[in-house]
């Protein structure tokens, strides 16, 4: 793939970290590394695929991940499970203090839209017309929850066909046109409905980042019923205009 993606709804390793321990039910504290590897593992995969700048990032606590779950699975001495342990309180230790700071920031964020929904912005204050930017937050439905679903559909190419490389450089701009247009048709779209079988895989990236575009512009939003079931695609409703 000749490009790289450069979104800034990808918070970063840590942010799909602390996604993958609430998915998993579990305390920050108590974070089972084995299967939160091989979860931050397929992630992995998803985002490799997509060619995001910052994939080195996740690789670099990948390895991290991968050497903890190497050395707890294998019989050592005494000296090495010592040498582990400051390995995985340095993450844990990481993983509470960013969580620290995103639940500052989401409290801020709350307090800023609830002083805005009681004071109108003046014209000389309002947002450009496509919509804020998209928060890491898509409604009930997170960005990684949208990678997870992207895998998914991977997945289910991967098994119904050999995977073949065809190259596919349609605009990103020409998907966001066709996702609209859906919308606009349909008022809804099943985000797995946006792709078929017969698809080339660079299609399929095309599309998806067309998705997280449209919800960065703030023109789309999404939501989920229940965890794992179908993410839905709607489009956001326009700002009130300044009175």
């Amino acid at each position: 793939m000749a490009f790289k993606v450069d979104l800034d709804i990808f918070a970063g390793p840590l942010d799909l970290l602390l996604y993958l321990v609430k998915k998993h039910e579990v305390d920050v504290t108590e974070v089972p590394i084995a299967t939160i590897a091989e979860a931050f593992l397929a992630y992995l995969e998803v985002l490799e695929e997509l060619a995001i700048e910052q994939v080195g990032e996740f690789v670099e606590l990948a390895s991290v991940l991968l050497e903890i779950k190497a050395r707890a699975l294998v019989p050592r001495p005494e000296e090495q499970e010592e040498q582990l342990e400051p390995i995985r309180e340095d993450l844990v230790e990481r993983l509470l203090e960013y969580k620290q700071f995103r639940d500052a920031a989401v409290l801020l964020e709350d307090r800023a839209r609830e002083w805005e929904s009681r004071f109108v912005r003046a014209h000389t204050e309002e947002l450009p017309k496509q919509g804020p930017p998209a928060e890491i937050h898509f409604a009930d439905v997170q960005v990684w929850d949208l990678v997870g679903a992207l895998g998914r559909v991977l997945q289910r190419q991967e098994r119904r066909k050999p995977r073949q490389i065809i190259h596919d450089d349609t605009p990103i701009e020409v998907h966001i046109e066709r996702i609209e247009q859906l919308l606009a048709e349909q008022g809804k779209v099943a985000f797995t409905s946006l792709f078929d079988e017969e698809m080339p895989r660079m299609r399929v990236v095309g599309i998806f980042l067309g998705v997280l575009e449209l919800v960065r512009r703030g023109r789309l939003t999404t939501r989920q019923d229940q965890l794992f079931e179908e993410i839905w695609l709607e489009p956001r409703a326009p700002t009130p205009s300044a009175g």
